[in-house]
């Protein structure tokens, strides 16, 4: 099962953006950010002219990211031993990965990233990464891609569609249930598994119940957790997951929809992505 928790003390980085390249969509109802410093991932998310940012960009670890799993190849993270893993916005050394290509234009963000291994910091070139990130109304539409062009077949496992990451106050999981029930679940570590319904959607939320959700029309299960340290590396994190192998030839693309409002706001918007007029 996929975990990846981030020994925060171990590395420094803060979402800085004096020093960073932070490309913006504002369509005057939100705003979304994507750092070109680390790998291009969306770190910034929220209301227009607001500095409420829900998403989690502490390191290149976090963000709302591509990540994707192999076998174990002999690499190491901090002591502990680790598989194959590319992941959009670098290593766990916050090396960044490597951006090839990225367009800015009036309402859309593109990048074509080589991701970094995450324990070993080599930049695997036989992976490529895109995005594609546009907003409508108040939503962002993301649409991902992998190619693998590697000669090694590796078996399938749990992958990350996308890896999400939210600031911690945003504390309870809600999501509705295979049974079509609004199930509220605060997870904690290691990671837990949860089915989703026939509206597949989830979403973090704070004591007010108001959040980010996301949805997620190619996944049927949930990975997630938190981090509850009482420092900066506490974080909720969220992923829907499918089971598939890295390949010779792979070619995986993937649309998703993020909104932020209150659970019913939410509740309606993805219930009419799910089921359209």
């Amino acid at each position: 099962m996929i975990h990846r928790l981030l020994f925060i003390l171990m590395v420094q980085s803060c979402a800085c953006f004096a020093v960073e390249h932070w490309v913006f969509l504002d369509n005057g109802k939100v705003r979304l950010g994507a750092n070109l410093s680390a790998g291009g991932c969306i770190g910034w998310f929220s209301h227009s002219h607001s500095s409420d940012n829900l998403l989690n960009a502490y390191d290149v670890g976090r963000y709302l990211q591509q990540s994707y799993y192999g076998d174990a190849d002999g690499s190491d993270w901090n002591g502990k031993p680790w598989r194959y893993n590319p992941v959009q916005g670098g290593s766990w050394r916050n090396q960044p990965a490597q951006i090839v290509e990225s367009r800015e234009e009036k309402d859309l963000l593109y990048a074509k990233i080589i991701p970094r291994h995450w324990a070993t910091g080599e930049l695997l070139k036989e992976v490529t990464l895109e995005q594609w990130l546009q907003l409508e109304g108040g939503l962002a539409r993301l649409k991902f891609k992998v190619t693998y062009t590697g000669e090694k077949e590796h078996k399938p496992y749990h992958q990350e569609l996308p890896a999400l990451f939210v600031k911690p106050t945003l504390e309870t999981l809600v999501f509705v249930g295979e049974d079509g029930s609004l199930q509220r679940k605060q997870p904690g570590f290691p990671n837990e598994l949860f089915r989703l319904g026939p509206k597949p959607w989830a979403a973090w939320v704070d004591a007010r119940d108001s959040g980010l959700g996301l949805y997620v029309p190619h996944a049927q299960e949930l990975t997630s957790y938190r981090v509850r340290n009482g420092n900066r590396g506490d974080c909720s994190y969220c992923a829907p997951i499918r089971t598939f192998a890295l390949k010779p030839g792979l070619v995986f693309e993937y649309e998703v929809v993020l909104a932020i409002g209150s659970v019913e706001q939410m509740r309606t918007v993805f219930g009419r992505l799910a089921n359209p007029p």
